[in-house]
């Protein structure tokens, strides 16, 4: 990688930093990687909206390859520790977002001034964090014809450079489920003359451990109690309504899916069962990222032949990545890149980006970008 790319880079990773927006509000951030792009490369820029890609056309045009960053913050205070520190209260580049478009914009850089075989493209993704960005810009892949789709995430707990990858599943699916139940409520010392619902919920609750049970499930099911919402601190007052916010996660979608189904069987039953209505609301769905192995292993390929240290998965990480939403159209694969064994996990106060790994990631993509 050039020298001069790799500063740009690390002074826009920090620039980045500097102006961290949450999801869907990343105004300043797209509008600032576009100027980035315009002013250092020749690029087409296609806006649409909250996101947008940037294109190489090849004389040739072999192959269209797609390479994919995210560039959304997380709700989270930082600590003025760094040069670069966040001026925007209550976000934070927490997981590492700022480096993985960084990267992307240095990598446009290098295929602009070096040119390739295949057709690239470089696009740029909002709301990561939530799971809305994919579900909005996987159109780009049939739009654009997209045979093959690859990104990074980078990642502590890992060897400091190294390349992390696995076959299959490598992200599980996961979904946020609010349960709503409304009833009636009544004074404490006549209870049956209104409908409470807690009863009702604990009941659900009572049932998730035999739904996620290993005899049940072909792979890792969990269901995290939130919160549990019944009525007020008032103890003249049996309460009428109540909500429950689980996390529901799974290594495989369908096993979510499954698992899905059978809470929302259990509360209708239960609602029924006392006089109550249920309702359910769902946010932060995020798919089974699952990579395609044709794919996992040119990254395979590329890390050995740049001497890498490549290390095998064995087993996929319990937090989601909604790029398994263009894994659905496409072939493609995600790997890690270690950011220290050591060192802060990301969505902690101490974590930070390593700006060495720009390099290694570009150096990857550029190998996969000649396959």
């Amino acid at each position: 990688m050039k020298k001069e790319n790799l500063e740009k880079a690390i002074k826009l990773r920090h620039e980045l930093h500097e102006h961290p927006e949450l999801s869907n509000q990343e105004i300043w951030t797209k509008n600032h990687l576009i100027e980035f792009l315009r002013d250092n490369t020749g690029l087409e820029i296609v806006d649409r909206g909250r996101w947008f890609y940037a294109v190489y056309r090849s004389e040739t045009g072999n192959r269209n390859i797609a390479f994919r960053a995210d560039f959304d913050a997380i709700a989270m205070e930082e600590p003025d520790t760094l040069e670069y520190s966040s001026k925007n209260p209550g976000a934070a580049h927490k997981c590492g977002h700022d480096g993985h478009s960084a990267t992307l914009a240095a990598f446009a850089m290098e295929i602009d001034q070096d040119g390739s075989d295949n057709n690239i493209f470089f696009l740029f993704q909002h709301a990561e964090e939530t799971g809305d960005g994919a579900k909005e810009a996987y159109v780009f892949i049939e739009e654009n014809n997209i045979e093959e789709i690859f990104a990074y995430h980078n990642m502590s707990s890992m060897a400091h450079g190294s390349v992390n990858v696995k076959d299959g599943a490598i992200n599980c699916a996961s979904s946020g489920m609010t349960i709503r139940m409304q009833g009636q409520p009544s004074h404490a010392s006549e209870p049956e003359k209104g409908r409470n619902p807690a009863f009702a919920i604990a009941k659900v609750i009572d049932a998730i451990p035999e739904l996620i049970s290993t005899e049940r499930n072909s792979g890792m099911v969990l269901c995290t109690v939130i919160q549990v919402d019944v009525g007020e601190r008032a103890f003249g007052v049996s309460p009428g309504s109540g909500s429950l916010l689980l996390t529901i996660r799974a290594l495989y979608g369908a096993e979510m899916d499954r698992l899905r189904e059978n809470l929302e069987k259990i509360s209708r039953e239960e609602a029924e069962r006392h006089g109550l209505s249920v309702s359910f609301e769902y946010n932060d769905v995020f798919p089974e990222t699952s990579n395609h192995k044709e794919s996992a292993d040119k990254i395979r390929k590329v890390s050995l032949e740049k001497g890498m240290k490549l290390v095998e998965m064995s087993e996929a990480f319990r937090g989601s990545e909604d790029f398994g939403e263009y894994l659905k159209h496409t072939k493609g694969a995600i790997c890690y890149i270690g950011n220290g064994e050591d060192y802060a996990p990301v969505h902690t106060f101490d974590y930070d980006f390593r700006d060495d790994i720009i390099e290694t990631a570009v150096e990857l993509f550029k190998g996969l970008s000649e396959l």
